[in-house]
C-alpha cells in the first residue's frame, strides 16, 4: 500500500489476531501467515467508497481483501473466524484471543458489509441517473423476462436418428439448479473440513498447554515427596528428643524418694532425742547424790552434744535434700516447658503432614 491510498483511507476498526491463509493446494490446510499475532485493521477509502481489510506484517502485507456485500464472515469456533476473499482467490483466517474480540470483528464486518452495499447501490443509482436510456429499456426488459417465465419456450435438438427431441427451458433450470447444489455440498462440505482443521489447531494449543501443566505438576508432586520425607525423618528426631526428655524426668522423682527418707530418719532422731531428755529427767529425780548427778550431767550434755552435731548434721542433709529438690523441680519443669514446645511443633508439623497428603491425594485424584 503506498503512501497516497494511506493519506486518503482511514483506519476505523482495529484488533490483534493470528492470521492465517487456506493452503492455496489443498484447499484444506490452514497456513500460518506469521509466527506472533497481527494487527488486523478495517480501511475505508472515501475517494473510491471503498471498505479494505489490511494487515502487514513487517514490510509484507498479510492481508489486502476489499470487503464486499457477497463476504461472509464465518465464526468456526468460539475464537476462530474465517472468511472467503473470491478477488484475492483465498480464504482468511482469525485466531482472537478470547471470545470477545471475535465477537467485535464479526459485528464490525458485518457493519461494513452493510455499509459497502448502501455505497454499490448509490453508486448503480447515480449510474443510471447519468444514462437515462437504461431506465427506458429497463421496463421492455422485465417484461420480456416475465412472458419468457409464464411461457419458456422449447429447444429442438437432434439425436443419433436424426429424429427431433423437444424439451423446455425449465427442465434445462432444473438440471443447472442441481449442478449448483451438488456444488454448494462439495463448498461446505470444504468448509467443514476447513473448520475441522481450525478446531485441531486449537486442540493442539490447549493440548500442548495441558502437558505442560502436567510436567509442572509431577514436579511440584516430587518436591512435595521430598519435603514429605524431611518432616518424617524431623519428626522422628522430636519423638526421640521427647522420649530421652522423659527418661530424664524419672530422675527428680528418686530425689524426692530420697528427700522424704531424711526427713524420716530426722523425725526418729528427734523422737529418740526426746526419749533421751526424759530418761534424763527421770535421773535427775532419782538421784540424790551431787557428784553422781554432776557425772551424769556431764555425760546426759556429752549425749546432747553428740545429738546436736547429728541433729546438724542431718538439717545440713535435710537442707541440701531441698536444694537438689527445688533445683530437680526446676530442671522438672523446664523440661515440661520443653516438652511442651516439642508437642506444639509435632502438632505443626503433623498439621503440615495432612496438608501434603491431602494435597497429594488430590493431586493423585485428578
Amino acid at each position: 500500500m503506498n503512501p497516497l491510498h494511506r493519506e486518503r483511507e482511514q483506519p476505523i476498526f482495529s484488533a490483534r489476531a493470528h492470521v492465517f491463509q487456506i493452503d492455496p493446494a489443498t484447499k484444506r490446510n490452514w497456513l500460518p501467515a506469521s509466527k506472533h499475532a497481527l494487527t488486523v485493521s478495517f480501511f475505508y477509502d472515501a475517494n473510491r467508497s471503498v471498505y479494505r481489510i489490511i494487515s502487514v506484517g513487517g514490510t509484507k502485507a498479510i492481508i489486502n481483501s476489499t470487503v464486499t456485500p457477497n463476504m461472509t464472515f464465518t465464526k468456526t469456533s468460539q475464537k476462530f473466524g474465517q472468511w472467503a476473499d473470491s478477488r484475492a482467490n483465498t480464504v482468511y483466517g482469525l485466531g482472537f484471543s478470547t471470545e470477545q474480540q471475535l465477537q467485535q470483528f464479526s459485528e464490525q464486518f458485518k457493519e461494513v458489509k452493510e455499509a459497502a452495499r448502501l455505497a454499490r447501490e448509490k453508486s448503480q443509482e447515480r449510474y443510471e441517473l447519468a444514462n437515462p436510456a437504461l431506465n427506458i429499456a429497463a421496463p421492455q426488459l422485465s417484461q420480456e423476462l416475465s412472458e419468457e417465465r409464464h411461457s419458456p419456450p422449447l429447444l429442438t435438438v437432434n439425436g443419433p436418428g436424426e429424429e427431433k427431441l423437444f424439451r423446455s427451458k425449465s427442465a434445462e433450470v432444473q438440471l443447472t439448479t442441481e449442478k449448483e447444489r451438488v456444488k454448494k455440498m462439495l463448498s461446505e462440505g470444504s468448509m467443514c473440513e476447513i473448520n475441522l482443521e481450525a478446531e485441531l489447531f486449537t486442540l493442539q494449543d490447549s493440548n500442548a498447554k495441558l502437558v505442560a501443566a502436567l510436567q509442572e505438576a509431577n514436579t511440584n508432586v516430587d518436591q512435595w515427596k521430598k519435603q514429605l520425607a524431611e518432616y518424617q525423618l524431623e519428626t522422628d528426631r522430636l519423638r526421640d528428643q521427647v522420649a530421652e526428655l522423659e527418661s530424664q524426668l524419672g530422675h527428680p522423682a528418686a530425689a524426692q524418694t530420697g528427700a522424704k527418707e531424711l526427713s524420716r530418719s530426722l523425725e526418729e532422731l528427734e523422737a529418740q532425742l526426746s526419749a533421751k531428755d526424759q530418761e534424763i529427767y527421770n535421773l535427775q529425780s532419782k538421784k540424790t547424790n551431787v557428784g553422781e548427778l554432776e557425772k551424769e550431767r556431764e555425760e546426759a550434755i556429752q549425749r546432747l552434744q553428740e545429738l546436736e552435731s547429728r541433729n546438724t548434721d542431718l538439717e545440713t542433709q535435710v537442707q541440701s535434700a531441698e536444694k537438689s529438690l527445688a533445683s530437680s523441680r526446676e530442671q522438672q519443669e523446664q523440661a515440661e516447658v520443653e516438652v511442651q514446645h516439642i508437642i506444639e511443633a509435632l502438632d505443626v508439623k503433623i498439621c503440615d503432614l495432612n496438608d501434603l497428603r491431602h494435597s497429594l491425594a488430590k493431586l493423585i485424584d485428578k
